[in-house]
């Protein structure tokens, strides 16, 4: 293959793929020479992106678990990255949308992984990127889902290594913190009329407090991160964590 495209014939699955991290990681992906699949539930932004990259665009609800069981899991490569929030004290959260959560970002990735992993054996090689979080390995209050689910990837990704090693399987995750998406700019928002602050005093003062680096990850960063896990680069690295967090976790 050439050094340019190192993903060249090999099929990639991004779930989340039409916006956000996802979106950029379908891109970067598809730059390196991967077909890629972008999954997610929202049809014509997938499809969207599905065209700017020349892959193919699949509708589904990731919580729905059965229907992950019939999907074409046929890949070289899956990204985990489809992921929501959801912000309460732990005495008032829902418990329903705890249990959405922890199916979307745990139980989904499970059940991807599981279907994707016997057809990376028997080529003998595959590549499984999870987009975890500083919050995989740092607690924050009042989102309790989201760092249950996080830590339970972390170990989820883990076990994946140590299965596949001997089948050419690597299994990493990506850990950053605050991404400017669509999602956490809607957080911004509502933070800065919540506070009486301004959107950049959000960003410094709240957001970024436990940060070196006071500016936010672009997706595209992130999507560099998961190329490179699948490159040959990265051929020996797996079971770890790439932590992207502007020094957070260095306290």
């Amino acid at each position: 293959m050439a050094s340019s495209e190192p993903l060249s014939g090999r099929r990639a699955m991004v779930t989340g793929g039409a916006s956000g991290i996802g979106r950029a990681c379908a891109v970067r992906l598809a730059a390196a020479g991967a077909a890629v699949v972008v999954l997610d539930r929202d049809a014509a932004a997938a499809q969207a992106v599905a065209d700017q990259v020349g892959g193919t665009a699949v509708t589904v609800d990731l919580t729905d678990l059965d229907a992950i069981d019939r999907l074409d899991l046929d890949v070289d490569v899956l990204v985990n990255n489809a992921g929501l929030q959801h912000v309460a004290p732990l005495h008032e959260f829902p418990v329903d949308r705890f249990s959405a959560m922890l199916r979307l970002m745990l139980e989904a990735p499970f059940r991807l992984v599981r279907g994707v992993l016997p057809g990376m054996y028997e080529r003998g090689w595959g590549r499984v990127v999870n987009v975890s979080s500083v919050h995989g390995l740092r607690a924050s209050p009042y989102k309790v889902a989201y760092v249950t689910a996080k830590h339970g990837l972390e170990g989820l990704s883990k076990v994946v290594a140590l299965e596949g090693a001997e089948h050419g399987v690597t299994s990493n995750c990506v850990n950053p913190a605050y991404v400017r998406t669509p999602l956490v700019e809607g957080q911004i928002a509502d933070q800065a009329r919540a506070h009486g602050l301004t959107e950049d005093e959000v960003v410094e003062q709240v957001m970024l407090a436990p940060a070196a680096l006071k500016r936010l990850i672009e997706p595209e960063e992130v999507a560099d991160a998961v190329a490179w896990l699948c490159s040959p680069a990265a051929t020996s690295v797996t079971g770890s964590s790439l932590v992207m967090d502007g020094g957070w976790t260095a306290h």
